[in-house]
């Protein structure tokens, strides 16, 4: 039977939900995998909430919807809110911890949860532009099943024309991927998966 990935990103316009989602997919193909990509196109994307779907598998991908996500994403107050529907017992749930007052909203029944001050570090260590990249980064960590260096090929097909004009671009999406990555071992490491049976002892 193949291995699936279902991961649902949710952040407000302007976040790059999408482009995250949409490299992810095209670096996942690139690395031999089947990779499915949906944008949400509803109303709501006119300054709400945006959307994206995205499942990668060692074979082939039976249904493009599902009901719950293996890796949720949210980026946003109203981002959990929407996505708490995604999170089952074995959901990693990532969020930012810059988000405010979503304490009470976060949901209660998913596996691990790994809240990443990815906002606080893009201002505060590269530009706010590559939070996204940092979120790119996350879900890489988060999955571990796409090559670093598949996904960084997908993001010089992406984002290449501007690499030429601003070569320093390079490195900085660069390591802010791999910022993005290291958090969110650093945070595996902290909060234990909840879903795994402790074996036991002699």
């Amino acid at each position: 039977m193949s291995k699936s990935t279902r991961i649902v990103l949710a952040g407000e316009g302007g976040q790059g939900v999408q482009s995250v989602a949409e490299i992810i997919a095209e670096a996942a193909n690139e690395a031999g995998k089947q990779a499915l990509y949906i944008p949400n196109f509803g109303v709501e994307q006119r300054g709400g909430v945006s959307v994206a779907y995205v499942q990668i598998s060692d074979g082939n991908i039976g249904s493009p919807k599902f009901k719950t996500g293996d890796i949720v994403v949210a980026l946003s107050d109203r981002a959990v809110r929407r996505t708490g529907k995604y999170v089952g017992p074995r959901t990693t749930f990532v969020y930012d911890s810059g988000i405010k007052g979503i304490e009470g909203e976060l949901p209660k029944n998913a596996g691990r949860m790994l809240p990443i001050p990815a906002i606080q570090v893009a201002k505060n260590d590269f530009h706010p532009r590559v939070f996204n990249i940092i979120i790119m980064g996350a879900v890489v960590g988060a999955t571990g099943v796409i090559p670093l260096e598949r996904v960084k090929n997908a993001i010089e097909k992406k984002l290449g024309y501007k690499f030429e004009k601003q070569p320093e671009l390079r490195e900085l999406n660069f390591r802010a991927m791999e910022r993005g990555i290291e958090m969110i071992g650093a945070q595996k490491c902290q909060a234990p998966d909840i879903t795994r049976k402790i074996a036991p002892g002699p």
